[in-house]
């Protein structure tokens, strides 16, 4: 059984936990995820490590409230356990030799990208960051990364905050501007990925992509992380979940991303009457 020591809101639909998981917190490197189970007869789902702290043996897990597991994760107090807690999984992020990287996040997929930030911080890399919201009301872990950014940059789709437009905005204008990377490594929304991609393209700046939001057994069985790479099939879990975001083909994954929404719906639309029913 895996302890919740810790647990924050983030904003209304993204919460923030540590899980005692000394193990996992010991192997654990940015970019890999693990797969959790939040009751015994419950469903396997893969969340991304957003964080991790070895001397302490926590494993911190950022997750957006969308389907009926993470509704019943998110109703879960400090204190209280999951039963299962496998990780870490799928390939770490490479950040051997660079030196100068530019780290762009969307949404809850900046709780993938700050590890990555960090790692990259840490071994001496110049970071530049940028980040993207809907709006104020979502914006998560902005002063983590100005921690470990040189360069920081916040978006906002509505103007509610930083500055309007999306992030391919401050990307594009570096870029014109001469600004040079070793590598840009985008994470979140698939649409957004496939526009980060599209703007460095034509500067011929090696762009990585995480695919971790098709993935949903995160063993590769179920099928439904399947992609395509460079015209060859893989899977999110088990060959990425990072690829050359210039060799993926985004429409086809984003087509198959949209398969389970309804049912994520109906799923937590259950979880939160079932909940209410037991307050009540």
């Amino acid at each position: 059984m895996y302890q919740i020591v810790a647990k924050e809101s983030l904003n209304p639909t993204v919460t923030k936990m540590d899980i005692s998981a000394p193990f996992v917190a010991k192997k654990a490197l940015a970019g890999q995820f693990i797969i959790l189970r939040v009751d015994e007869d419950g469903e396997r789902i893969p969340l991304t490590i957003a964080g991790y702290d070895r001397e302490k043996g926590t494993v911190t897990i950022i997750f957006q409230i969308v389907g009926g597991t993470t509704e019943r994760l998110n109703h879960k107090k400090v204190g209280e356990f999951i039963p299962d807690f496998v990780g870490p999984l799928g390939r770490p992020t490479h950040t051997a030799g660079l030196k100068k990287v530019c780290v762009v996040g969307g949404g809850v997929g900046c709780a993938i990208a700050l590890p990555v930030a960090k790692a990259l911080q840490e071994q001496g890399a110049e970071v530049t960051s940028i980040i993207g919201f809907r709006n104020k009301d979502l914006v998560i872990l902005e002063d983590e990364f100005k921690g470990v950014s040189k360069n920081f940059f916040m978006m906002t789709d509505d103007g509610s905050y930083g500055r309007q437009g999306n992030v391919c905005v401050p990307l594009k204008e570096l870029l014109e501007q001469g600004e040079t990377f070793d590598q840009v490594i985008t994470i979140g929304p698939l649409i957004m990925m496939k526009f980060v991609c599209a703007t460095t393209k034509p500067y011929g700046v090696k762009t990585i992509a995480s695919m971790n939001p098709i993935m949903i057994d995160g063993t590769g069985m179920c099928g439904g992380c399947r992609l395509t790479v460079g015209g060859k099939m893989k899977f999110a879990c088990v060959d990425g979940p990072e690829f050359d975001g210039h060799e993926i083909d985004f429409d086809e994954a984003m087509s198959r991303s949209r398969t389970y929404s309804d049912f994520e719906r109906r799923e937590r639309e259950e979880s939160c009457n079932l909940f209410k029913k037991e307050i009540e």
